[in-house]
């Protein structure tokens, strides 16, 4: 095996905690207004999940903008339980939910220390789908962009995972090849096929206790500790792991 020169990320649910501050910011909403506390908090998550995939495309499209997107989420979301509501009213809701989302925003545990224990010995990078300045802004609260060589979003480069070449655009820009360098993201669909196809090496951080798709695709992983342990996993000199 060549040695590892790089290490790819995906950002969201990987390094950055998204579904933190989603919860946090849901658990705002199901307090607020009683006909959301029917369900649990699980139970609505799974509701906007399924709302904000289908309009998550649309945004990366680009065929909607993130401020009318929440607005449209926060319609549907509502619509959902049988309590329609204006538009001017949704764009509320969607900003003051919105804040607190901002307010909850937090690293992935573990992910600080890994990145800073990783950067003597390889290059880091960032793929994700998403908005650059979205992610820039995780980044940059979250005191991860000091220790990102590389970042690459779909909205920037107009290709989003699990097509193999916004990985490409990644190896081109730290200068490696794919047998030189490893992937890890939470999303198997995504992260994993994706970086596969393109040769590259994957790490499939499972935090939910999902059941793996292949085992023999990716090495599967529970959380981003203990460090030194990833650090040898990660850089290959690690000859046997366990979750």
């Amino acid at each position: 095996m060549p040695p590892v020169e790089a290490v790819l990320f995906d950002l969201d649910d990987t390094l950055f905690d998204h579904r933190h501050s989603s919860r946090a910011s849901l658990e705002a909403l199901r307090l607020r207004y009683t006909h959301f506390q029917q369900s649990t908090l699980d139970e609505l998550e799974l509701v906007r999940r399924d709302i904000l995939e289908e309009i998550h495309l649309q945004v990366l499209a680009g065929s909607i903008s993130l401020h009318e997107a929440r607005i449209t989420r926060m319609q549907r979301l509502f619509a959902q339980f049988d309590q329609p509501i204006s538009r001017e009213i949704a764009e509320q809701i969607a900003l003051e939910n919105q804040a607190v989302y901002q307010s909850s925003r937090q690293a992935v545990q573990g992910a600080i220390s890994l990145l800073a224990a990783l950067r003597p010995h390889v290059k880091i990078g960032i793929v994700s789908n998403n908005l650059l300045q979205e992610q820039l802004d995780k980044l940059n609260f979250c005191k991860l962009a000091p220790l990102i060589d590389v970042l690459v979003v779909s909205e920037e480069v107009g290709i989003a995972k699990p097509d193999p070449r916004i990985f490409q655009v990644a190896l081109e820009r730290l200068d490696c090849s794919p047998s030189q360098a490893v992937m890890v993201g939470d999303s198997w669909t995504t992260d994993i096929v994706g970086a596969t196809r393109m040769g590259i090496r994957a790490i499939w951080l499972n935090r939910y206790g999902t059941p793996c798709p292949d085992p023999s695709l990716a090495t599967e992983i529970i959380s981003l500790e203990p460090t030194d342990a990833l650090v040898s996993l990660l850089l290959g000199t690690l000859r046997r792991w366990r979750c």
